[in-house]
């Protein structure tokens, strides 16, 4: 069976008992231990956002390739920018949650449930008394006798897009197309897992207008490189490093785990260089030299994979998309081989929306391997392919890039990265790979 069958049948098929009242389904008791976070995904049964009404497989899948559009939008419009963008946009905070980690935040503590994304390079919370905002949990700040607003002169407010000063305090609005957001700059304690963290600054939203697509339920936690993410934020207890296992709906367990920190990290890792693109610090760029379709290399021109500082392109990992998404030539390319290597030869190939690999009945598929340098990716049927619950069709789980966005970057995304545990170490320049079943 492939993930999304699973997470199918979990979500309609296995009783409640094994769905939010399932012991491991607490998440006001998450077992988060020493600097080890349990990550659930934002629609597995444990997930207190997952939709009331829950959509057809095809009306799904047609949803979220919408929604990765819109976040592949979003990072090639950072690799196109200004040299200098130190914060998050608002496309990038009123984007499609994926996966949620616990936090608490303020004195006494208040948990909330954060989006991780490994691109963002801020916090967002949605603060009580938010027009706009979608959940009905927010974080309070007057219940917290640690929470204070940053003020106009301090440097965080200089690290903000367009600031303004009511009430000397830092605040920001972030406008684009029909949509924007109101927040103000804060600070307060957050805790993850057994870890505290003083004065930490974040965005607090009082206001989310418009049509666009409505902010992560409870906030979001930027992993990226810049200077008001996490890792920027707690390098001294941190040491920019981490490591994230995205959870596959195999397991019972319902959730991966993020560990922050050089402690505790795998030991049988291969590395491959981190990559650094001046026009956008956060993203995690890496070196792909080569794909391979089970044992056959692709035939890929060298110039459609290679990493240019100047123009941004290259590839990247990314938790925040679903589906990997490869150059038109590049991934043209990946699928003529792949469609050759699909048993039985007599398969007809179909479409569904953005995906033009797809197959009615049973068939036996090839590995693809992301080939880098010092490290490679194999990924199984279960990291490639998404398969109907109610029907026989399945589809290959990897697309081109929207023809519609500058499409210089290949993004390798959360489906393929599952049961991998990605390690990201940015003092040593590397990151790391290595096969876990993510439980």
């Amino acid at each position: 069976m492939t993930t999304l069958v699973i997470f199918l049948q979990l979500l309609f098929i296995i009783p409640l008992a094994l769905g939010l009242n399932h012991p491991n389904c607490d998440l006001t008791n998450t077992q988060d231990q020493g600097s080890t976070l349990r990550i659930f995904h934002i629609d597995s049964p444990c997930s207190p956002f997952k939709s009331s009404s829950p959509l057809s497989w095809e009306a799904r899948v047609l949803k979220t390739l919408a929604q990765d559009q819109a976040r592949l939008q979003y990072l090639t419009s950072l690799v196109a920018g200004r040299s200098v963008v130190p914060i998050a946009s608002g496309r990038q905070m009123l984007q499609s949650t994926t996966y949620i980690v616990k936090a608490k935040i303020g004195t006494p503590a208040q948990s909330l449930l954060l989006a991780m994304d490994t691109s963002s390079d801020v916090a967002w919370l949605p603060c009580s008394g938010c027009v706009g905002c979608p959940s009905t949990t927010a974080f309070s700040p007057a219940k917290s006798t640690t929470f204070k607003n940053v003020s106009c002169s301090a440097p965080q407010c200089k690290q903000v897009p367009n600031p303004t000063c009511g009430s000397r305090a830092c605040s920001f609005n972030l406008t684009y197309g029909s949509s924007s957001i109101a927040a103000n700059l804060s600070q307060d304690t957050i805790r993850l897992a057994a870890d505290s963290i003083n004065a930490f600054t974040f965005g607090c939203v009082n206001k989310v207008a418009g049509g666009g697509t409505v902010p992560p339920p409870q906030g979001l936690l930027g992993l990226g490189r810049g200077p008001l993410s996490l890792m920027s934020q707690a390098q001294s207890l941190y040491k920019s490093t981490f490591s994230y296992c995205l959870p596959s709906f195999r397991s019972l367990a319902f959730s991966g785990s993020l560990r922050l920190g050089p402690t505790a990290q795998p030991v049988r890792v291969k590395y491959t260089q981190l990559l650094r693109n001046p026009r956008r610090r956060s993203l995690y760029y890496v070196n792909l030299v080569a794909i391979r379709v089970a044992k056959k290399v692709v035939d890929i021109p060298p110039a459609a994979i290679a990493f240019n500082p100047t123009t941004g392109a290259g590839t990247i990992f990314d938790s925040g998309t679903v589906y990997t998404r490869l150059s038109k030539p590049v991934y043209e390319a990946v699928r003529n081989e792949f469609r050759k290597r699909v048993k039985p030869r007599t398969a007809v190939v179909t479409s569904l929306g953005g995906f033009d690999t797809c197959y009615s009945g049973k068939i036996t598929v090839p590995t693809i391997t992301f080939m880098f340098k010092g490290v490679n990716m194999t990924m199984p049927a279960d990291n490639l392919m998404l398969h109907s619950s109610a029907g026989s069709l399945s589809c290959l789980a990897i697309a081109s890039s929207p023809e519609n966005v500058n499409s210089v970057v290949n993004v390798i995304a959360s489906m393929q990265q599952q049961n991998h545990r990605v390690l990201i170490d940015v003092p040593n320049g590397r990151l790391g790979l290595a096969r876990e079943r993510c439980s």
